[in-house]
C-alpha cells in the first residue's frame, strides 16, 4: 500500500464530504430531508473527528482491496470502486432507507456522496503505484 495515496485519498473524501453537505451544493437540501436546523445539529466537531475516521479507514480499505484485486490501472480502479460503491454501500442505504423511511432525496444526498467519494478514492489510490 502507498501512504501517500492513502492520505490524499482520505483529504480527498472529506473535501468532497465538505463541499458536497456544504450551502453551495446540498447543505440545505440535506437538512430539510433530515428534518433538522443548524441549530438543532449543535457542534460539528465530533461528527466531523468521525467523518476525518471514516474516511482514513475507507481509503485504507479501498487500498487493500485495490492491491488484492491486483488493480493495475486508474480505469480499473474505478471500476472495482464502483462495483464496491453501488453493489455494496448504495445497497446498504437502500435497505436502511426502506427501512427508517428516508425518502428518496435523502438517501441519493446521502449515498451519492459516499458513491463519489470511492470513486475519487479508488481512482486516487490506483493512480499510484505501491
Amino acid at each position: 500500500m502507498n501512504i501517500v495515496s492513502i492520505v490524499a485519498a482520505a483529504i480527498a473524501g472529506m473535501t468532497l464530504g465538505a463541499l458536497w453537505y456544504s450551502p453551495l451544493m446540498f447543505g440545505r437540501a440535506w437538512m430539510d430531508a433530515i428534518g433538522k436546523t443548524q441549530d438543532e445539529l449543535g457542534s460539528s466537531t465530533a461528527p466531523m473527528i468521525g467523518s476525518m475516521a471514516a474516511c482514513v479507514v475507507t481509503a485504507v480499505a479501498l487500498a487493500i482491496v485495490l492491491s488484492a484485486a491486483g488493480v493495475g490501472s486508474v480505469t480499473e480502479g474505478v471500476t472495482l470502486g464502483a462495483v464496491i460503491a453501488v453493489g455494496i454501500v448504495f445497497t446498504a442505504f437502500l435497505s436502511d432507507s426502506l427501512f427508517c423511511g428516508w425518502g428518496t432525496r435523502l438517501l441519493l444526498i446521502q449515498t451519492g456522496y459516499r458513491v463519489l467519494y470511492i470513486l475519487v478514492m479508488s481512482a486516487i489510490i490506483s493512480a499510484w503505484p505501491a
